[in-house]
């Protein structure tokens, strides 16, 4: 159960992350700044907050709910985000917020809007869910910040060579079906 759990929350996530505002944030950022390493720091340091929070909170309310409950709650939780995952994620531009940024260098400021952008998103969520299903904090937190370190960390590191050869239309649909697929077996597994 530990490498299953790890491994599908990093590919759970992974997928989900390829096209999702994070990861045009993570784009954003790495033109903006061109320094990958602190902006790479800065996406690991703001999703294990993130996502340790998310996988606690997930595994609280399992606890409130019976096996059944939780299970057929997580079915219809993924199959929602499949479908939700099939809108393509946008990125708001705000030029006052932007001056305010690159005063913080791209380490802080990585941390503090990808902490942001992560509220309320799929992948937070997902890691919820998650944490619910597999009830491990340490082992879906681990997974769920690989996901997000191998997707962002591609639009960082290898963003300007990526952009054009991975398509997000396909992406999604293949990430639709991964979370659609985990409601499936979340349902037939109440």
């Amino acid at each position: 159960m530990n490498l299953e759990t790890v491994l599908s929350s990093t590919l759970l996530v992974a997928a989900s992350e390829m096209g999702d505002k994070t990861q045009l944030l993570a784009f954003v950022l790495a033109a903006k700044f061109r320094r990958p390493v602190p902006i790479f720091l800065g996406i690991f340091v703001a999703t294990v907050v993130n996502h340790l929070m998310a996988s606690y909170v997930g595994i609280f309310t399992s606890q409130l709910l019976s096996p059944r409950t939780t299970s057929l709650i997580l079915g219809a939780v993924f199959i929602a985000f499949g479908l939700w995952t099939l809108k393509p994620d946008t990125l708001d531009d705000d030029e006052s917020s932007n001056a305010k940024v690159d005063k913080w260098g791209p380490f802080a400021a990585t941390a503090v809007l990808f902490f942001m952008a992560e509220m309320g998103d799929k992948t937070q969520f997902a890691t919820m869910a998650l944490a619910a299903r597999f009830q491990s904090v340490w082992l879906v937190t681990t997974g769920t910040t690989l996901g997000m370190l191998i997707s962002d960390g591609l639009a960082v590191f290898l963003g300007d060579r990526l952009a054009g050869r991975i398509n997000l239309k396909w992406m999604r649909i293949f990430t639709a079906a991964l979370f659609i697929l985990f409601g499936v077996w979340s349902l037939l597994s109440s």
